[in-house]
C-alpha cells in the first residue's frame, strides 16, 4: 500500500529552516491499522499530510499503490485523494451551512457521481454510522460525537482504500471517544481498510496493530506481541465473536526498532515564532537551522 523511503520535509521560517521530517522510512501493508504517537510539534500531522497527498516532501519517495505521490502532477494527486483516501480530522471540517446529508454528498462531487446516486450513497453512509434520523440537521444542531460521525461517513462514502485520521477524538469526551473509536474499528474490520490514526491517547493507540512513535522528525516503532489475526469479513461467525474485538498486534521487525523511542513533529504554525512544545514531553524539538 505505502512505501516511504528517506522522506524529509523542511519548512522555511524567515531565515531559519525547520526540519519536520528527517529521513522517514515506512512500509504500511494493505489492511493494516497503524497508530502514530508522539509529542506535539514532532512530525505526526506532517507525516499524515504527506501520506494523504495534502503536502509534498522536500525529498524522498512516497509510494502509494505503485505511484510516487511526490512526483505526480497536482491534478493526478487530487484524483488519488478523491478516489482512494478518506480523511477524518479533529475539528470535523464540516461545512456549517450544509446539512449532514449534503456534507457527505460533497465527497462524491469530484467523482462525478449523479445527484440521485450521491443522495442514495450519502444516506446509506449516514445510516451506517447511526445518523439515519439526522440527515437534514446542520452541524450546529448536532453534538460533537454526531458531527464526527458525519465526518466519518463523508470519508467513507466514496469507498476509499485508506482512512487517515488526525486526532479524531481530540475534541470529544471520554464516552464519545470510545464510541467513535469503536465505530472506526468496526469500519476498518468490515471494509478491509488501511488505517493510519494519529493520537496522543495511548489507550486508543494500543488498539492498533502497530504503534509508530515520532520524535524530532524521525519515526520508530514500539515493540508489540503478535496476537490472533483479524477475522475475514466473509466469516460472519468469527466477525461477531466478542473475543475478536481487540485488533491484532504485529511484531515489529528488529530492523525497525531504534535504540531509543522516537516521536512526532506537527507542521509548524508559521504565525507563531516560538511554538510551545508539549508540556508533558521532555524531548527536544526538531532541528532548527539558522542561515547566516
Amino acid at each position: 500500500m505505502y512505501k516511504l523511503s528517506a522522506v524529509t520535509k523542511n519548512y522555511h521560517k524567515g531565515r531559519s529552516m525547520v526540519a519536520a521530517l528527517r529521513g522517514v522510512d515506512l512500509v504500511i501493508e494493505d489492511g493494516e491499522w497503524l497508530a502514530v504517537q508522539g509529542p506535539t510539534g514532532h512530525g505526526k500531522s506532517t507525516l499524515l499530510q504527506i501520506l494523504g497527498g495534502l503536502d509534498r516532501p522536500s525529498a524522498g519517495i512516497v509510494e502509494f499503490d505503485g505511484h510516487d505521490l511526490a512526483q505526480l502532477r497536482e491534478a493526478e494527486v487530487t484524483k488519488v485523494r478523491a478516489q482512494s483516501i478518506g480523511f477524518v480530522f479533529q475539528t470535523f471540517n464540516l461545512v456549517p451551512t450544509l446539512s449532514a446529508l449534503e456534507n457527505v454528498e460533497a465527497a462524491l462531487v469530484p467523482l462525478r457521481v449523479g445527484s440521485a446516486a450521491r443522495r442514495q450513497r450519502a444516506t446509506m453512509a449516514l445510516e451506517a454510522v447511526g445518523l439515519g434520523d439526522r440527515l437534514r440537521h446542520v452541524p450546529g444542531e448536532l453534538s460533537g460525537g454526531q458531527q464526527q460521525r458525519v465526518a466519518i461517513a463523508r470519508a467513507l462514502v466514496k469507498e476509499p482504500k485508506v482512512l487517515l485520521a488526525d486526532e479524531p477524538t481530540g475534541n470529544l469526551d471520554e464516552d464519545t471517544r470510545d464510541e467513535i473509536i469503536g465505530l472506526l474499528e468496526t469500519m476498518w474490520r468490515e471494509r478491509g481498510l488501511t488505517m493510519v490514526l494519529v493520537t496522543h491517547d495511548s489507550s486508543i493507540a494500543r488498539r492498533a496493530q502497530r504503534i509508530g512513535v515520532m520524535r524530532n522528525g524521525r519515526l520508530g516503532f514500539k515493540p508489540s506481541q503478535p496476537v490472533q489475526s483479524r477475522p475475514e469479513p466473509s466469516d460472519p461467525a468469527r466477525a461477531a465473536d466478542p473475543a475478536d474485538l481487540g485488533p491484532p498486534r504485529l511484531q515489529a521487525p528488529d530492523s525497525e526498532r531504534p535504540d531509543f523511542e522516537l516521536s512526532d513533529f506537527e507542521r509548524p504554525d508559521l504565525d507563531d515564532p516560538d511554538p510551545d512544545p508539549d508540556p508533558d514531553s521532555d524531548s527536544e524539538p526538531a532541528d532548527t537551522i539558522t542561515f547566516d
